[in-house]
C-alpha cells in the first residue's frame, strides 16, 4: 500500500472557518492566562481531584464502581470504557467519525477503539463514531463528516476531542459553540493524510496522536460514563446471532466461543480490519432510540437523522453467547448512560471493547 499523502488543502467536504479566525470562545481557551481558559482549567482541575477521590473510594469498596475488576488489586488502573487494566485509565478521549459505506471498507484502526457507536445517517445508511483513550493506533479512517447528534452523544465524555473531515455549513457554528474540542483538517492539517489507494472522499486518514497534540488544552480524560463490568447477570436468552436492521444497512453479531467475542458482519459480509482481522467485541449493546429529522440536510437535500441519546428506553445487551433484555437511562446530556436489567439491577458488561448500536425503536 502506498503511504498516504499529507492533506495540503481543505479536502472534499471540509468546511473552512469563516474569516480564518477562531471564535472568541475557542481563542480564549487556547490563550494561556485568559479569563475563560483559566476558569475552565480551574474547573477541570477540581473535577480531576474529585475523580481521584472517587477512584480511591471505589478501590476501597470494590463494588458498583466503573471498571471494577475481580479483586486483583488493579482497580485504580482499569478503563471506565472497557473495564480492562490499562497504563493510564484517565488518558485523553478522542472521538473519530468513520466512514462505513462499502467503498470505505475495510477500515483502519477501528479494532483499537474502546467504544464504537453505530449511527444512522442520510438515506438510511450508517456511520461509525469510534472513541479512543486506552490505546491509540498509528492511523484511523477513513474519516468522514460530523452530525448534529454527535454533540449530544459525546457530552457524556465531558469535553473530548472530535476528529472529522467537515460538516454541513449550517452545522459548523453549532459545533464551534459546543464544549467539544474540534480537530478537523483545518485545525490540525498535519494530523490528516489522503491515501492514493482509494478515491475521495473515502481516503482521508487520521494520525490520532498528532490530532491530540493539535487539540486545544483541556481535552477530557476517560471517566465514568455509566458502564459497569463484572460477572454476567442471571438469565438471558441463549443465542449465537443477533441482527439489527436500519433502512439501508444491516448488522449481525455472531458469538464466537473460540474468540470469546461477538464478530461483526455488515450487509451480509464479515467485517474486517485493513490488516485482515475480524472486527468484534465481547459486549454489544443494541440501544433502541428515537431517530428524528435534524435541522440539517446533506448536499443532495436529504435530511440528516438525529439519534436521541438523552432519555430512556429499551436495550439488548449481548455478552457471553447470551442476550439480555435491559433498560437504558440518561437524564441529561452531561450524564452518563446507565443500563439496568429487567429487575432494575446494574447490567454488567464483559471486560473488553464495546460496540453500541443506536438502533431505531
Amino acid at each position: 500500500m502506498k503511504p498516504p499523502a499529507p492533506v495540503k488543502g481543505w479536502g472534499e467536504g471540509v468546511i473552512r472557518r469563516r474569516g480564518g479566525a477562531l471564535p472568541e470562545g475557542r481563542r480564549a481557551m487556547r490563550t494561556a492566562g485568559s479569563g475563560q481558559g483559566t476558569g475552565r482549567r480551574a474547573v477541570r482541575t477540581r473535577i480531576r481531584a474529585l475523580a481521584a477521590a472517587v477512584a480511591v473510594a471505589c478501590a476501597a469498596l470494590l463494588t458498583g464502581c466503573p471498571g471494577a475488576g475481580n479483586g486483583d488489586g488493579e482497580q485504580g488502573s482499569r478503563s471506565p470504557f472497557t473495564g480492562e487494566s490499562v497504563a493510564d485509565a484517565s488518558a485523553p478521549v478522542l472521538a473519530v467519525k468513520i466512514d462505513n459505506v462499502s467503498a470505505a471498507r475495510p477500515q483502519t484502526g477501528l479494532e483499537r477503539a474502546d467504544i464504537v457507536y453505530v449511527e444512522q445517517v442520510e438515506s438510511g445508511l450508517t456511520r461509525l463514531l469510534a472513541v479512543y483513550s486506552s490505546e491509540l493506533p498509528p492511523s484511523v479512517g477513513p474519516v468522514r463528516s460530523a452530525r448534529e447528534s454527535d454533540i449530544e452523544l459525546l457530552r457524556q465524555f465531558g469535553e473530548p476531542a472530535l476528529a472529522y473531515s467537515g460538516a454541513q455549513s449550517g452545522l459548523v457554528p453549532v459545533l464551534e459553540a459546543s464544549p467539544l474540542h474540534l480537530v478537523p483538517p483545518g485545525e490540525a492539517p498535519g494530523a490528516y493524510s489522503r491515501s492514493a489507494d482509494r478515491s475521495a472522499p473515502h481516503n482521508m486518514y487520521l494520525d490520532p496522536r498528532a490530532a491530540l497534540r493539535e487539540a486545544p488544552d483541556g481535552v477530557s480524560g476517560a471517566s465514568d460514563i455509566g458502564f459497569r463490568f463484572g460477572p454476567a447477570p442471571r438469565g438471558g436468552r441463549a443465542g449465537t446471532e443477533e441482527a439489527v436492521r436500519f433502512p439501508a444497512a444491516r448488522y449481525s453479531f455472531t458469538w464466537s466461543r473460540e474468540d470469546d467475542r461477538w464478530l461483526v458482519s455488515i450487509d451480509g459480509r464479515e467485517a474486517a480490519t485493513a490488516d485482515g482481522d475480524r472486527l468484534g467485541a465481547p459486549t454489544v449493546i443494541v440501544q433502541r432510540v428515537e431517530i428524528r429529522d435534524s435541522r440539517f440536510q446533506d448536499r443532495g437535500g436529504s435530511v440528516s437523522p438525529y439519534s436521541e441519546t438523552v432519555g430512556s428506553g429499551e436495550a439488548t445487551v449481548l455478552r457471553g453467547g447470551r442476550a439480555y433484555e435491559a433498560r437504558w437511562s440518561r437524564p441529561s446530556a452531561e450524564s452518563g448512560t446507565e443500563f439496568t436489567t429487567a429487575e432494575g439491577e446494574p447490567m454488567t458488561f464483559a471486560e473488553g471493547r464495546v460496540w453500541v448500536v443506536l438502533a431505531p425503536r
